[in-house]
């Protein structure tokens, strides 16, 4: 093996797999019972036993953040900055964020040498002490949170992972990179997620003007298509409302693009499709509904990648939510806000959870879906194949919170004025709306229907806001 910089051993290189960089042999290496050898002695550079006396071989400031650290200074022999915690500390973190964290942030995508979390995210990390102690973080709150015990070595990473970036942004050059861009959108999901609101909104203005500095958020995916995602998705669930705007739909604009798909020329309309056309739906939104339909209907022949439903996703509800109504005057469409409603949850539900939860901003949305939902059966109307799949679609997004109950009595009542007998009835409606073909897509809305079908008694239909949660359930998204 040649003398160069690795960032694993000769075997794991060879097949390349992620390798944990345990020494004197890998993890892998010992479940294969082969030779481990390494070009460089992997290290975190000198020992740091002096932390656990309570001293530290970083210098420090009376705050105790890290201030002599300069960049670009690392011992060409060392394969990841310094930090201050002990070696076998910092490779359990490395193995933890390479086999779980990549994976559990980017589900979208399993394979060890496809995952960007490892291809693209990793390798900036290993070169860049900020998203590497950011990076370290990740994986140290899992830790931390599985054996509830304090958060003292996260925090102490939290520390040396603001000052490092801080450093960081006080040079042009370094503040625009991909890395400082993939360190302040994961700091601000971290201090969210730990209830910090106002700290996670300030990462994201600050966010903002690096990326209008780079140009624009397509910009950012010339260069790292990761960090694009990332940004746009995360800030608008942190801010709960988009912070990019999107591309026209072929693909013009600073913003948001479109995935190619977006631009097909629509198939002519289906017979068993539900007509939105006779409707009156806002053009913006109906736009949004036939190319999704279109693309949807195309994906029964050729499937969409899971980072092309990611990109889909994203792409969609940026749109939806930046064309809503701003104000209550004049009264927005009741028919209209709902099929908007509807669609961003659909979409939320076909995705599933990326890079973080998006519980919160589901939530918002389902609440808003409720009041046009109920403007618009405050007029008489007969129930028809929509009003199913909004049932539907709310039953699903509502679970594991107090509004299921709404949902489900809504299920019902729709399933007694059409007559619905059984969940094949009520899925043929649903099909002909707007629907994904997806593994397990059937079973995560069978689950809701069938409860209503199985109980003839209605009068004591069960709440299955805490017995059925997208957020415990094995099957939370198609």
């Amino acid at each position: 093996m040649r003398q160069s910089l690795r960032r694993s051993c000769a075997a794991c290189a060879k097949s390349k797999s992620s390798c944990d960089l345990r020494t004197p042999r890998c993890s892998r290496c010992i479940k294969r019972q082969v030779e481990c050898a390494y070009a460089n002695e992997p290290s975190t550079g000198p020992a740091t036993s002096g932390w656990q006396n309570g001293t530290s071989t970083s210098p420090l400031d009376g705050s105790g953040t890290l201030t002599n650290y300069r960049f670009g200074s690392l011992d060409p022999f060392d394969s990841y900055p310094q930090t201050r915690l002990p070696k076998e500390h910092v490779q359990r973190l490395i193995y933890g964020f390479l086999h779980k964290i990549a994976f559990q942030y980017y589900p979208l995508d399993l394979n060890a040498t496809s995952n960007p979390f490892l291809v693209s995210w990793w390798p900036l990390a290993l070169g860049d002490p900020a998203l590497f102690h950011v990076s370290l973080q990740t994986a140290c709150l899992d830790e931390e949170l599985l054996a509830q015990k304090g958060f003292q070595t996260s925090e102490l990473l939290m520390v040396d992972s603001v000052a490092l970036l801080r450093r960081k942004v006080e040079y042009m050059s370094l503040a625009v990179q991909d890395g400082t861009m993939n360190s302040v959108i994961t700091l601000a999901t971290i201090e969210f997620g730990k209830g910090n609101i106002k700290v996670g909104e300030m990462h994201v203005n600050g966010l903002k003007r690096l990326v209008d500095m780079r140009g624009g958020i397509n910009a950012v995916r010339q260069t790292s298509p990761l960090t694009a995602k990332m940004v746009s998705w995360v800030s608008m669930l942190i801010m709960g409302h988009p912070q990019f705007e999107t591309q026209d739909d072929f693909g013009i604009g600073d913003g948001i693009p479109p995935i190619s798909e977006w631009q097909f020329d629509s198939t002519a309309l289906d017979d068993q499709l539900f007509d939105l056309s006779t409707m009156e739906v806002d053009y913006a939104v109906k736009n949004v509904f036939n190319r999704l339909r279109n693309i949807f209907q195309r994906a029964r022949n050729i499937p969409l990648p899971a980072t092309q439903l990611h990109d889909l996703t994203c792409f969609v509800i940026h749109r939806l939510l930046l064309s809503a109504p701003a104000t209550a005057l004049p009264p927005p469409s009741p028919t209209t806000e709902s099929i908007r409603y509807g669609i961003i949850l659909y979409m939320f539900i076909a995705q599933g959870p990326t890079y973080y939860s998006h519980a919160v901003i589901q939530n918002t949305i389902v609440v808003r879906f409720m009041e046009h939902l109920e403007h618009l059966t405050s007029t008489p109307r007969v129930y028809d194949s929509l009003d199913v799949w909004f049932a539907a679609v709310g039953m699903v997004a509502s679970a594991g919170t107090a509004h299921h109950g709404w949902f489900m009595k809504r299920a019902q009542d729709i399933a007694a004025d059409l007559q619905l007998g059984n969940f094949g009835d009520t899925l043929t409606h649903i099909k002909t709306v707007l629907w994904l073909e997806k593994p397990q897509s059937d079973d995560l809305f069978r689950s809701h229907w069938d409860t209503i079908f199985d109980f003839k008694d209605q009068s004591v239909l069960p709440d299955l806001s805490i017995s059925v949660s997208p957020y415990s359930s094995s099957v939370e998204f198609i």
